[in-house]
């Protein structure tokens, strides 16, 4: 019938990585990490291959150190018990420690766990829970993630979803990515997590990125709306005759100025700006 069938395994995103011709014809399955009690079992199995005795609670061991991973269950456990036979010894926690620290960390710097990773360091800010900022953190960091990238979410989140109700979190956010700069790794690490302790713990606001998102709406749908006359630069000859700048209220001179709707005449009345009433941002009354 000159069919064809391919089948193909990767550990990468197929649907960053493969040709998108090919990704519309193709059924994807996504493998999931194995259990803990799998991976048991898997520890069991090699342990009996290798004809090496492990204790149930090492069992239990390379099952967590493992991350989901069979592959790096069965390493662990030969890694273990090759430093464990050269002294004639069964292996031992300290064996099945030291070989997890020496398997590879699971972390694509240019596909799922970068994507993955960094979106749930942001939301668990977003969320304030300062814990689980710090290990996702604490996982990008371990996995090669640049530092300078990170620091800029920070930066963005600062803004973005804490705003006014913590002014300062901004400046913190900005001194976490200058310290990278200037101090570099590994003990940036410690002013990333300073910083992003303190945007988890932060009151949260999303008031600014509402403002701009609708003014930029209203600019892009009406165009440029031209400011009232008496907004516009008047220091220049003949302004004056074009009524630049008259009946314009000095605020500082005169409170009324400050009762004053700004806005281009077509627009007068829009509220971009809702204080959430969170932290420093207090809500304006009967508004």
């Amino acid at each position: 019938e000159g069919l064809v069938t391919l089948i193909g395994a990767t550990t990468e995103n197929p649907y960053f990585e493969v040709n998108s011709a090919l990704l519309s014809r193709a059924q994807i399955y996504e493998l999931e990490p194995l259990s803990e009690q799998e991976l048991e079992e898997i520890a069991r199995r090699g342990a009996a291959a290798l004809g090496v005795e492990v204790p149930e609670e090492l069992v239990s061991l390379i099952a967590r150190r493992a991350g989901g991973d069979a592959r790096n269950a069965y390493n662990i456990l030969e890694l273990a018990s090759q430093t464990a036979a050269a002294r004639d010894q069964v292996p031992t926690e300290d064996d099945i420690e030291d070989a997890a620290r020496k398997r590879p960390l699971v972390y694509d710097k240019g596909g799922d766990a970068h994507y993955d990773f960094i979106s749930a360091f942001i939301k668990s800010m977003r969320g304030s829970d300062p814990d689980a900022s710090v290990y996702y953190l604490a996982a990008m960091l371990e996995g090669g993630e640049d530092p300078r990238f990170i620091a800029r979410r920070m930066i963005v989140l600062a803004s973005e979803d804490i705003g006014n109700a913590d002014p300062r979190a901004l400046e913190v956010a900005v001194a976490a990515a200058h310290a990278v700069e200037h101090v570099g790794l590994p003990e940036a690490r410690l002013n990333l997590s300073q910083a992003a302790i303190y945007l988890a713990r932060a009151p949260k606001s999303n008031a600014s990125y509402v403002a701009i998102k609708e003014a930029t709406r209203d600019v892009r749908e009406h165009g440029h709306l031209r400011p009232p006359d008496e907004l516009r630069d008047a220091h220049y000859y003949g302004a004056k005759k074009l009524g630049r700048g008259q009946d314009y209220i000095y605020p500082h001179s005169d409170p009324a100025g400050f009762d004053v709707d700004y806005l281009p005449e077509q627009l007068r009345g829009r509220k971009y700006y809702r204080p959430s009433g969170s932290g420093e941002e207090e809500a304006e009354n009967g508004n």
